[in-house]
């Protein structure tokens, strides 16, 4: 297992959080990386043995930088995939009464999930952006702000007292993490596992994009995620990032790698995981005969043909 752990810094954040969810990850060494980019390259350069980014929001969406990154840059796979709740907390450094807060440090993306709460609960207080819930969470506790929107994680760590927990627009808010290291053999697959890539179409070619889905469709493979992003080499070309049900090490989730491989300009593999459930649910299953021993019955059947036995 991975020993060194680079993450999206400062400490104290929710990826901290999500970070520390993982048991070697908790014993090893994390250091916090000022920016996702720096967070990936210290696994690139083998300054750390992986790194931990986020991926997506329920709320915000997918953080571009994040997918910017894996497409740029020596190639990094995905190990494992963390869901982590956001709960933010009002915290200051006494308790006080939510009518005297005049004044709150909040990083942007935690005051935009709050609004609605903020104006409802504190409506004569002014929300000032700073840099990171963990920078939030410092400035109440120096005293420069009367309370900070932060992490739970990041109370005990600055002797805060929290005023409010729970603190949401929406109390069923998840952020995604990805943990990556260098390309390496995947897990074996654990029957519940998502498989990620990052696809580039031939944009001159009618119904391209259909062709992909249709790789996918017609092997009864379940597409849970598409988003696209410009590859900034010319107006109108994208690079599609897809989470497919399956691993690759399925015979079914195969034949359809090799069938995106001879249609498109370019796929870039970039893991096979489990699935991270914060409720246990069962996987979705493939229709009747498109099933992994389906195909790999189908595939010696034509062996069979083919030599005559």
């Amino acid at each position: 297992m991975p020993g060194t752990f680079a993450y999206l810094g400062p400490e104290g954040t929710f990826t901290e959080a999500a970070l520390r969810t993982i048991p070697a990850a908790e014993r090893g060494v994390r250091t916090p990386a000022r920016s996702v980019p720096e967070a990936l390259e210290a696994v690139r350069t083998g300054e750390a043995d992986a790194a931990l980014v986020p991926l997506e929001n329920s709320v915000g969406g997918a953080v571009p930088v994040t997918l910017d990154e894996l497409i740029t840059g020596s190639p990094l796979m995905i190990t494992q995939e963390v869901l982590l709740p956001v709960e933010f907390v009002l915290a200051a450094r006494e308790a006080s009464p939510l009518a005297g807060i005049r004044s709150i440090a909040a990083h942007p993306q935690a005051s935009a999930q709050c609004r609605h709460w903020l104006q409802a609960n504190v409506p004569d207080a002014i929300v000032v952006d700073v840099l990171s819930n963990a920078a939030a969470a410092i400035s109440a506790a120096t005293g420069e702000y009367d309370a900070a929107l932060c992490a739970p994680i990041g109370v005990g760590r600055n002797n805060l007292t929290v005023l409010a927990e729970k603190v949401a627009d929406r109390a069923e808010a998840v952020t995604r993490f990805a943990l990556l290291t260098k390309p390496g053999r995947p897990a074996p697959p654990t029957g519940d596992d998502v498989t990620s890539l990052a696809v580039s179409i031939r944009h001159d070619q009618v119904g391209a994009l259909l062709a992909v889905l249709t790789e996918l469709a017609v092997r009864g493979i379940n597409l849970s995620r598409i988003e696209s992003r410009p590859t900034g080499e010319q107006l109108g070309t994208y690079v599609f990032f897809l989470d497919c049900t399956g691993h690759v090490a399925e015979s079914r989730v195969g034949e359809a790698l090799r069938g995106l491989r001879r249609i498109c300009a370019e796929v870039r593999f970039l893991g096979s995981y489990p699935k991270h459930r914060l409720q246990p649910e069962p996987p979705v299953a493939p229709p009747p005969g498109l099933t992994d021993d389906d195909f790999a019955d189908s595939a010696a059947w034509l062996d069979r043909l083919r030599t005559g036995s």
